[in-house]
């Protein structure tokens, strides 16, 4: 299991300090979520504090777009190199174009799928794809409860990538723990995004992250 600690549950009060300490712990990808404010109610981050993120991070960038303009992000944050920038499917008209678009800049395309959305909104646009990311809680906040039917989506999913994709990844984000990241891998998934639980983690950083990567 990869594991993508998301800088949204960090304190953005030292937080060039907290994305190295994660880098340090051992994680695989520093997940920054950016919110418009229009396709989620919140706002985050822009491109300054992203770039300042990157500058900090010893690890590569998963970036996940929560927004309605999708093609005026992608410019946006292209020129950090992230490895991976990932649009909803909800938001985005064009997603064929978009993703072959974040290709062609030399970084990986992602789509993302609410809880509610079904994978065969995707099923014709995997090809394209390096990784698709299930919401596993309604999208604009952290510290929400898990829900546990994302599973049956993720091993549907797992099914599909392999016969169109096997290349691509599927991450899954939001209430993700020591809890249930067993049946997170069982179902089939490879990049585990957690926030709370590893900022919030009793035992520090790098034993939040150890304890997700299933014995």
């Amino acid at each position: 299991m990869l594991i993508a600690p998301s800088i949204l549950s960090a304190d953005f009060g030292r937080l060039a300090q907290e994305v190295k300490d994660i880098c340090d712990a051992g994680c695989d990808y520093v997940h920054v979520d950016v919110m418009d404010g229009h396709f989620v109610p919140n706002m985050t981050i822009g491109p300054v504090v992203v770039e300042a993120v990157a500058k900090a991070a010893s690890k590569p960038l998963d970036i996940h777009l929560m927004v309605d303009k999708n093609d005026f992000f992608v410019e946006l944050f292209a020129p950090l190199e992230p490895k991976f920038i990932s649009f909803h499917i909800e938001s985005e008209l064009h997603p064929n174009r978009l993703a072959s678009k974040i290709r062609s800049l030399g970084i990986g395309s992602a789509v993302v799928l609410n809880p509610h959305t079904p994978v065969s909104e995707i099923e014709y646009l995997l090809e394209y794809l390096d990784m698709v990311l299930l919401m596993s809680v309604n999208p604009g906040f952290g510290g929400q409860k898990f829900i546990p039917n994302v599973l049956e989506k993720a091993k549907r999913l797992k099914e599909l990538t392999q016969k169109r994709n096997p290349d691509c990844l599927i991450e899954i984000d939001g209430g993700v723990s020591d809890a249930n990241i067993e049946s997170i891998a069982d179902a089939g998934v490879d990049i585990a995004v957690a926030g709370s639980y590893i900022f919030g983690h009793p035992l520090g950083y790098s034993k939040a992250i150890e304890s997700l990567r299933r014995p």
